[in-house]
Order: C-alpha cells, then sequence, then structure tokens
C-alpha cells in the first residue's frame, strides 16, 4: 500500500491546501469588509493503520478546518456619520432582518443575529439600519428616569414626531445690585437722587410714569421663557432703589419690576421689594403689587401666579435667589453685575438628528437644543464565540455550541468609529504563497508516485 498511501495522502493534501486557497481568497475577498472576521486554516493529521509503535507506522493523511478569529479585532478608525459605531473589546451588535413590508411599514424576522459592523444609519422610518441590511437593537429608556425599558431588545426606531413644549417654572435667578444706583436721574454725589423718582409712587408703573421709571432704575437683565404651550415669552427685568439704610430701622430696599410687554395702562409690574443688611446680603423679601408670593430662607424667591406679557400668560414662574444668589455689593459703575437668567422649559422642537454617545445611548437632537437618550444598546457576549455560525452580511448566529446571547457585558461602544476588517493582505498573501508551494508539492508526489506505479507494472511486462 505504499505507493498507494502516498498517493492517497499527497491527494488528501491537494484538498486541504484547495480549502487554504478557499479561506484565503474570502479574507483578501473581505479586506474592506466592516466589522469582518477573517478564518484561518488549521490542518489535521490523519495516522493510517500499522504497528503499535511509531517506527512501524507512517505518517498517513491530513485534512483542513476553518479557524474563527472572532476574537480578533480590527483597527478602528474614525469617520464623520453620527450613527456609525465599533466595539473596543469583546461583544457584538443585536441586530435583526426585515421580513416584510405590510401597509408601507416594515415588519421584521424572529431572528436575531450579532454583527460587529457599526455602519448603520437612519432610513425613512426611523430604523437604524447598516449596509448589509441589518436593523439594530436597542433596549427603550424611560423618557422620566432615563432607566432601560425591559429584558429584551426592540428594533430601534426614531421617529420624527415633534419633543413637545415644557413650560417655564423656575428661573435661577444671579445678580449683584450697586449700593448707588448709577441712574439717569443720580447727580453723582446725592444718594438720594439715585432712588425711586417720587412720582412713579408704590406698586405697578403706569404708562404716564414709565419714562421717570427707566430714568430712576437700572436693568436687571432679559431671558425667554415658555408658557404651557410652548409660546415665547420675553421677560424683561429692571431694579430701582426705593430706601437708604439709615442706621435704624430702615435697610437698603430695591423693588424689582419685570416688563409688561405693552399693556395699555400698566407699563412694569411690582414683583416685590428686597431688603439687604450692612454686608450686601438678603435679609426680607416682600411681595409686590403684581401678586404672587415671596419665600424667605432656603430658596428664596418670588412666585408669580400668572404672569402676563403681550398678551401671553404663564403661571407659577418662580425667579428663584437661592444660595444668596441676589447680592448688594458696592459697585463703582452703579450698573448690576454677573447678572444671568437661567430659566428652565423649552419651546416644541423637530428632530434635527441622531446621534450615538460615549456610553452607547442613541440620542435625539431637536430643534429647541434639547436632546433626548431614546434607547441603550446592549452588546452581547458568548461563551463560545467561536462556534458562532456565520451569515450573509459579517454577521453571524447563535449555535449550541456557542450558547445564548448574554445582554449585560461587552466592551466599549465608540461612536463616529468604525471596526475595519480584521483581514490583512500582506498577510493573507504570505499564506498563499505557502499554500502555493504546498499545493504544487502534493501533486509533485502525486506525478511521482504515478511514474513509480508505471515503473513496477514495466516489471511485470
Amino acid at each position: 500500500m505504499g505507493i498507494y498511501g502516498a498517493i492517497n495522502s499527497a491527494v488528501s493534501g491537494l484538498a486541504a491546501q484547495a480549502t487554504a486557497l478557499e479561506n484565503i481568497s474570502g479574507n483578501v475577498a473581505n479586506s474592506q469588509t466592516t466589522g469582518y472576521k477573517r478564518l484561518d486554516t488549521t490542518f489535521s493529521d490523519l495516522v493510517s493503520g500499522g504497528g503499535a509503535k511509531q517506527a512501524q507506522q507512517v505518517s498517513g493523511t491530513t485534512f483542513a478546518t476553518s479557524r474563527a478569529t472572532n476574537t480578533v479585532q480590527g483597527d478602528i478608525t474614525s469617520v464623520d456619520v453620527d450613527t456609525y459605531m465599533a466595539i473596543n473589546g469583546a461583544g457584538y451588535f443585536v441586530v435583526t432582518k426585515a421580513s416584510d413590508v405590510v401597509d408601507g411599514s416594515t415588519t421584521f424576522a424572529d431572528e436575531t443575529y450579532y454583527t460587529r459592523a457599526g455602519d448603520f444609519e437612519r432610513d425613512k422610518e426611523g430604523y437604524l439600519i447598516n449596509s448589509s441590511g441589518y436593523y439594530l437593537q436597542g433596549f427603550p429608556l424611560d423618557p422620566n428616569t432615563g432607566n432601560a425599558i425591559g429584558d429584551n431588545p426592540a428594533v430601534i426606531q426614531i421617529e420624527n414626531q415633534p419633543l413637545a413644549a415644557s413650560a417655564t417654572t423656575t428661573v435661577d435667578y444671579q445678580a449683584n445690585l450697586p449700593r448707588v444706583p448709577a441712574t439717569t436721574d443720580y447727580d453723582g454725589t446725592d444718594e438720594t437722587t439715585a432712588l425711586l423718582n417720587a412720582s412713579v409712587g408704590a406698586g405697578n408703573v403706569a404708562v404716564a410714569d414709565e419714562t421717570d421709571f427707566l430714568n430712576s432704575s437700572i436693568s436687571g437683565g432679559s431671558t425667554t421663557i415658555y408658557n404651557q404651550n410652548g409660546t415665547a415669552m420675553n421677560v424683561e427685568v429692571r431694579y430701582a432703589k426705593t430706601a437708604n439704610d439709615d442706621g435704624g430701622a430702615v435697610s437698603d430696599t430695591w423693588s424689582m419690576y419685570i416688563s409688561t410687554g405693552g399693556d395699555a395702562t400698566t407699563a412694569w409690574y411690582d414683583v416685590g421689594q428686597i431688603q439687604f443688611d450692612d454686608t450686601g446680603e438678603m435679609t426680607t423679601l416682600t411681595a409686590g403689587a403684581m401678586g404672587g408670593s415671596a419665600v424667605n430662607g432656603t430658596g428664596d424667591g418670588f412666585t408669580i401666579s400668572s404672569l402676563t406679557i403681550g398678551g401671553t400668560t404663564a403661571t407659577d414662574v418662580e425667579f428663584s435667589f437661592a444660595d444668596g444668589s441676589l447680592t448688594q455689593y458696592s459697585d463703582k459703575d452703579g450698573r448690576a453685575s454677573s447678572v444671568s437668567l437661567d430659566p428652565d422649559g423649552y419651546p416644541a422642537g423637530e428632530l434635527i438628528g441622531v446621534a450615538v454617545d460615549a456610553s452607547g445611548r442613541v440620542i435625539a437632537s431637536y430643534s429647541n437644543n434639547q436632546q433626548r437618550p431614546v434607547y441603550q444598546i446592549p452588546l452581547a457576549t458568548f461563551e463560545a464565540e467561536q462556534d458562532l455560525q456565520r451569515v450573509d452580511g459579517a454577521a453571524f448566529a447563535a449555535t449550541a455550541g456557542s450558547g445564548d446571547a448574554d445582554l449585560s457585558g461587552g466592551g466599549q461602544i465608540l461612536a463616529k468609529k468604525l471596526e475595519l476588517s480584521n483581514a490583512d493582505i500582506a498577510d493573507e498573501f504570505s499564506k498563499l504563497i505557502i499554500t502555493q508551494q504546498a499545493y504544487s508539492a502534493n501533486s509533485r508526489i502525486v506525478t511521482s508516485a504515478d511514474e513509480m506505479l508505471d515503473d513496477a507494472l514495466n516489471m511485470v511486462r
């Protein structure tokens, strides 16, 4: 059986090298495929019959099997697409395929697949789909808590539904009022001329008295707030000093005003009075003529139950001076300094973009400068990922050998990145040279064995 065994071994070598060549060609073909995992080739020997020790045995045949490289990460490159992502470390994106389109809407297959190809983009229905046609899955996030909802990922869909408006409830206010305001009326020496003009009187400022009011008050800044349906309201604040500390019962006292936005009779609302001690810290707040309430102590501020500006009304708006953010320290310019008005609330907004952040959350951005995390992207890991079944599109399916997917771990998701193929052309060409030489050598053995058989047959003749 020596010559026939040699032919058999050489033929098995030809078949094994052909398998290696097939893997090499596939790796080279997919050297630019996003998230592709190359297949290497492993050769194993089959021992032919013979004696009980190696001296009585011969080499036998060989066979080739494919070896997965799922754990070998490809290079990661930066891209300019907000929804592209890569995985640094272990894990796979959880995806599925479309099964049909019913009444213009896509339906999905029950099968779940796993991929490292993160070139996802938003389609016309709001789904995130990669170039191989796989749809990304994730956990929906609760809009109030930001926590994931449920244990099973769903196909991610970010629809074009507008973000509803949110009414302003609090304006965090910070400012320092000067000890002597540099009003138009102030003559530069007599501090009483810097006080509110007596012609204005107490309470709300009438339209007829607006000029005197402006000449005897200073600006306190402005901002935009929103009412319950998202209508914008421009809030303009002014302050007028109404009393100087006389060293006795009277403290430095200011009145806060808000513009009515063009009311026919009232030009400025009297929000309330603020007293300061000798150190420039607030002591007492008193609600003014416009209505509302004053909060003294922790969380100092004014709450206005019904604020109407330019015909638009907002309810329960608090101007907060918490943590002593309103002070009266001497200022040579005589103007309100360090002024900051930071309101909450926003108008309704249209969806303008979708991105992925560093924690693997899908973020929806709206035209009102608001952002909302809408999905958490899980990563699937396996006990034996080398036993995953390869499917089209650089994806895999779970098998009994790989075990079920674990969605609680994995590596880190990198936004605006892509993982390239882990097949290197230079390495594959090196393998190709060795494979070609081995194939030629095996074919030479077949030729030599055939010549030896001819010689044996010629001996018989």
